[in-house]
Parts: C-alpha cells; sequence; structure tokens
C-alpha cells in the first residue's frame, strides 16, 4: 500500500499534521498498514513536509485522538513530543469541536423551533450492542446535538456534534434514536447490511468525522479543518436511493 496515494494531507504545523482517513484504515496497531504507520513514512518520504513539521528523532507519528477502523474523515497526528502533549490536553478538557456527517436509516423529521435537536440517552463508558445500544452497568450522561441537512426515499442526512465522549456515541444514540447508521455492523440489522452491498454498492460504515476545530500549538487561534470532500459512498447512495 503506497502512503503517497491513499494520504489526504489536510494541512500540518510544525510538529503536528491533520489527515483525512480513509474508511476502513485503522488509526494505530496494523504496522505496515494504519495511518500511523503511513503517515510516518510519507513524511520522511517528503523532505518539504519534513521540513516544515520539524519531527522529533525518534518519535514517529502518533495519533492524538481515534476514529474507528469504519469511520472516515479527520484525524489529528503529532510528530513532536510537545505537540502531541498540548493538543491531547484540549481533547481531555473537551475544548475541541467535532462536527460528523451520518447517513442514517429512515426519514428524520427537524426538530421544531430549532434547526438542531439533541439526543440526550445516557451511556456506559464501553461499547454495546444492538440489542443494548445504551449499555449494561452504570451509565452516564451524554449528549449529541444534531441536524437534518438531506433526505432521501429511505435515508436522511445529518450533521453530528457530539458533546460528550462515550465509546460510539453518536452510532448509539442514532440507534436508540430509532435511525441506526447506515453499514453500522455492530448497531444496525444484518438484514440491512446485506441490502445495502447487495442492491446499492454501499459496504461501509455511514459515519464520517467532518471536521475538527481547535488551537494549534504554534498558532495563537483557533483553526477549522474540513475534510476534503463528503465521501462519494454517501453522495451515491443518497442519489440512487431518490430514483
Amino acid at each position: 500500500m503506497n502512503a503517497h496515494h491513499i494520504l489526504k494531507i489536510l494541512t500540518s504545523g510544525a510538529g503536528w499534521l491533520a489527515v483525512d482517513k480513509p474508511a476502513g484504515m485503522s488509526v494505530h496497531n496494523d504496522p505496515g498498514r494504519d495511518l500511523c504507520t503511513l503517515c510516518a513514512a510519507r513524511l520522511m518520504a517528503d523532505d518539504l513536509l519534513k521540513a516544515g513539521i520539524k519531527p522529533d528523532t525518534d518519535f514517529g507519528v502518533h495519533a492524538v485522538h481515534r476514529l474507528d477502523r469504519d469511520t472516515s474523515g479527520v484525524v489529528l497526528l503529532a510528530a513532536r513530543r510537545e505537540a502531541l502533549r498540548f493538543l491531547a490536553a484540549q481533547f481531555e478538557k473537551r475544548t475541541v469541536s467535532k462536527r460528523y456527517v451520518a447517513i442514517l436509516h429512515g426519514i428524520m423529521v427537524p426538530p421544531s423551533g430549532s434547526a438542531w435537536g439533541m439526543w440526550r440517552w445516557p451511556l456506559t463508558k464501553n461499547a454495546a450492542g444492538r440489542r443494548d445500544p445504551a449499555g449494561r452497568g452504570q451509565r452516564k450522561a451524554c449528549q449529541t446535538r444534531f441536524r437534518v441537512l438531506a433526505t432521501s426515499s429511505h435515508y436522511t442526512q445529518v450533521e453530528c456534534a457530539p458533546e460528550t465522549g462515550r465509546k460510539h456515541q453518536i452510532r448509539r444514540h442514532a440507534k436508540l434514536a430509532g435511525h441506526p447508521v447506515v453499514g453500522d455492523r455492530r448497531y444496525g440489522s444484518r438484514r440491512s447490511l446485506v441490502y445495502l452491498q447487495e442492491k446499492c454498492g454501499f459496504s461501509r460504515l455511514g459515519l464520517h468525522a467532518r471536521a475538527l476545530t481547535f488551537l494549534p500549538p504554534d498558532g495563537d487561534k483557533s483553526l477549522t479543518v474540513q475534510a476534503s470532500e463528503m465521501p462519494t459512498e454517501f453522495k451515491r447512495l443518497l442519489e440512487m436511493d431518490k430514483v
């Protein structure tokens, strides 16, 4: 797999870079094929990029936060220790703004009186399953803002902004709302997965990390990094479903 052809580096700065991760790629723990490994190879091969980022010797490239393997979109990576500490602290303090786009099953009616609605189901810390998406055991308050962007005959495209940080929060909240994310092998129905793949050629999770807003280590103003474009699979599914 050639890192030069599959990676989209959206922007970079002293000690950090933002990458548009493809669906199906692990952020780490898959040596030789994961995002961190491939970005490290790209960084070392690109003298101009390396000069701009000025990586620490023998530090490599490390993820500041995580995206599930099946979720595409913006990921922040660090190539210097101080950049990793600076950015990770913002995620821990929840000062980073996250925006996702998801394709959900069913037709959602926009909330009355406001463009944005709120999912407030409490969730357990760990992932759950399709029969009990909230999870068993102690649940804590969770909030996900959402708004309807578009609809087709059977699906709804939404923008989501999680205000808390439970594992699979958007996917679990969507399931609890009765509108699971399309292509979700953990929380969606097996029948829908078969239909999407065989009839629509859709074989990925319908969740995309669209944008992150954060304070860069080498800046004094917040920066918003947005994925270069919407996944083509999303556009194709909505267009096919309008026929």
